[in-house]
């Protein structure tokens, strides 16, 4: 990936082409309306959460995480989403490892956020860690219709002690939008390490959009988005971009990008585990948001790397080790 380029995949229905970054800003007279899906490398409170093992985020912990570095670190992704906005703040932002819904409420009423009137959709989930997934939307932009939290159960009725996938029905203009967002178990231990999970949360994907898919017909707007830890070439991941019994079709538009672009680098080599996926109802552009100051010379490994808040257990006070994904989306009608 070349430093300061924003890499970019168009969809519009079943047309796909690649083209440069355009620096638009949101036109609510038919233009795009920007969203942003970020996974923020763990943004703890510096508070002791009995409930979860947060310990190693506190100022005795492992990390030394400071009032001060947290305060560096809520900063840090105000300029990150600002940037990805452009002229004007997304409408909808998607954040996963957010460790509660304070620290979410400190990053958008102390900073520039504030402005924008943000609504915010969390809700703890059963992660050993205390990581959620959540979303913020604006208010003046997005129409919040419904909302809720899901895991499935394993054959025994067990429900997994991880991340919940939020689904939250929108409407931007006259488009209603169905967005399902993700943070899907980690792959830390090997390939298979949460691979029955993972598994089983794209079944309950696909049934949850085929419902939608019966209900709405094949012009069901869908979004599927987050990190799921896996590459798009996964069996588990081009199960959610095939046909569905009520005729909906999922493309996976990170699929289309160039395969040495990516999100996250592990030992040199970028991979893209967060992704966005889109129902032939949705026309969307697809962009890896990767200025400069996101990226550093890696130490270890030559080339350019996601300019991470930690490299293992040293602080290096910088942004996230994923990279942000922009989805411009063309709303059929005026706001």
């Amino acid at each position: 990936m070349s430093q300061g380029i924003v890499t970019r995949v168009t969809c519009t229905l079943l047309l796909l082409f690649f083209s440069g970054f355009a620096g638009y800003s949101q036109d609510r007279a038919g233009g795009p309306v920007r969203m942003l899906f970020y996974n923020v490398e763990n943004l703890f409170d510096t508070e002791d959460d009995t409930t979860t093992m947060d310990d190693e985020f506190l100022p005795r912990g492992l990390r030394r995480w400071t009032q001060t570095r947290y305060r560096a670190k809520i900063n840090t992704l105000y300029k990150t989403i600002a940037a990805a906005g452009g002229w004007d703040a997304p409408a909808v932002i998607g954040l996963y490892e957010t460790e509660n819904r304070k620290v979410v409420e400190d990053l958008i009423y102390t900073t520039g956020l504030a402005r924008y009137d943000y609504g915010i959709i969390h809700c703890d989930s059963r992660d050993e860690r205390g990581i959620d997934v959540c979303m913020i939307y604006r208010k003046d932009l997005v129409r919040l219709i419904d909302h809720e939290y899901f895991l499935p159960a394993d054959s025994g009725g067990v429900i997994f002690s991880t991340r919940d996938v939020l689904y939250a029905k929108i409407v931007l203009g006259k488009d209603t939008l169905n967005l399902f967002l993700n943070h899907w178990p980690s792959r830390r231990g090997g390939v298979l390490a949460g691979e029955e999970q993972r598994q089983m949360i794209a079944r309950l994907l696909r049934s949850r959009a085929d419902s939608i898919g019966f209900e709405d017909g094949n012009n069901a707007g869908i979004i599927f988005a987050g990190d799921f830890n896996a590459v798009p070439e996964d069996l588990t991941i081009t199960s959610l971009s095939a046909c569905y019994s009520s005729g909906l079709e999922m493309k996976n538009l990170s699929g289309f990008l160039p395969k040495s672009s990516g999100t996250y680098r592990y030992q040199g080599t970028w991979e893209m585990i967060d992704q966005v996926m889109i129902s032939q109802g949705v026309s969307a552009v697809l962009e890896i948001f990767s200025p400069d100051f996101l990226l550093y010379d890696d130490p270890v490994y030559p080339g350019r790397s996601p300019f991470s808040t930690y490299r293992g257990y040293r602080y290096q006070g910088g942004y996230s080790d994923h990279l942000p994904l922009v989805l411009s989306v063309y709303p059929k009608g005026a706001f």
